[in-house]
């Protein structure tokens, strides 16, 4: 602002300033930087097994034969394993709390999470393992999906924090909760938050508890870049485990948008893709510096993994999804122009603001 509009006429008030804004607010509505990373990401390029020929008949009869194929194989798949993680689960429970239970109750997790990736046709490469997250401490990713947990599952243990959900999804998290100690809460609720909180602290002060896995965005954005993360995840301490996830595009689109489709809807689009090609990386742990607010730490964080991932990084809080601007950012920017025409003391003392 300080560069288009001030230059050299800082220090006084020019009726043309308000082009400045009239173009600010003709590209806002054209095109944001943040309204387009709730949609799906546009390719660019295709071939007859991208994503982009959904709407082209008869490409080949040959490729429809196997596709049609590949889905009723997923379907006897993904049925198998959510009943398999019902029944499994169930049984698990009956058993006393110790050692047999926790190693039992994690095999049955990794394992229909695997059976789960197989079923939507996930190929994921997962990088560096031996930086994977450890009990007592802190998982935090950039997310794209509700296959984002699957993946992770798929390779290790982890405690959820979620959003409760009904219908499908709902009966999953339902499932799991039999065996393991998940963190359940509304989004609407300002009092869980404080609750999640808590209850986050005291699970990583237990070391032989399995690592809390948090997605600290909030809601899904479309895999080109990641936005701010909440500062609660990284007030409560302890160790934190970056994950950064970068799906391929082409074959499949992992992107959920939860604001158009329901989960369902979501499955089956996923279902009926060629693939979801995934990769995952493990980076170094890492901890608060001293003197450092959680905010910084959590910018620090979300930096690692968006270069790891080749994404960009976006101050903006991804509730903008389903929230309109906050008033306090519209009267920041009306300030710091007051700034602008005040500087020198032209305008009084500050009393256009």
């Amino acid at each position: 602002m300080e560069k288009e509009i001030a230059g050299h006429r800082r220090g006084h008030f020019n009726l043309a300033d308000a082009m400045y804004f009239s173009k600010k607010g003709c590209e806002a509505v054209a095109e944001d930087e943040v309204t387009w990373r709730f949609y799906s990401e546009e390719l660019v390029s295709w071939n007859l097994l991208s994503r982009t020929n959904a709407n082209l008949h008869n490409v080949s009869w040959q490729l429809t034969i196997v596709w049609v194929f590949g889905i009723l194989i997923r379907v006897c798949l993904t049925l198998f394993s959510i009943l398999l993680l019902v029944f499994a689960t169930t049984v698990v429970r009956q058993f006393p709390n110790g050692r047999v239970k926790c190693w039992l109750s994690n095999q049955v997790q990794m394992m229909c999470a695997a059976l789960g990736v197989r079923s939507l046709g996930g190929l994921v490469h997962f990088h560096n393992r031996e930086n994977r997250p450890q009990g007592g401490g802190i998982c935090v990713a950039n997310h794209t999906s509700p296959l984002d947990v699957l993946i992770l599952a798929s390779d290790g243990c982890y405690s959820l924090v979620s959003q409760t959900h009904g219908g499908l999804l709902g009966l999953v998290l339902r499932s799991c909760m039999q065996t393991t100690q998940h963190v359940l809460f509304e989004r609407s609720e300002l009092k869980d938050r404080h609750l999640v909180r808590k209850k986050i602290r005291e699970h990583i002060a237990d070391k032989a508890k399995l690592p809390v896995l948090i997605f600290p965005e909030g809601t899904c954005i479309n895999n080109t870049s990641v936005m701010m993360f909440k500062k609660g995840s990284f007030e409560v301490g302890g160790t934190i485990y970056p994950v950064a996830i970068k799906y391929d595009p082409c074959f499949g689109d992992a992107f959920w948008n939860s604001t158009k489709h329901s989960f369902v809807t979501f499955v089956f689009n996923v279902m009926t893709s060629w693939a979801i090609v995934c990769n995952v990386w493990y980076l170094p742990p890492m901890v608060k510096e001293e003197g450092e607010d959680a905010v910084h730490f959590a910018n620090r964080v979300k930096a690692v993994i968006a270069a790891r991932g080749g994404m960009s990084v976006l101050p903006w809080d991804g509730g903008l999804k389903r929230k309109k601007v906050k008033e306090s950012f519209k009267e920041e920017q009306q300030k710091k122009y007051c700034q602008i025409v005040t500087e020198n003391g032209s305008m009084g003392n500050g009393s256009v603001c």
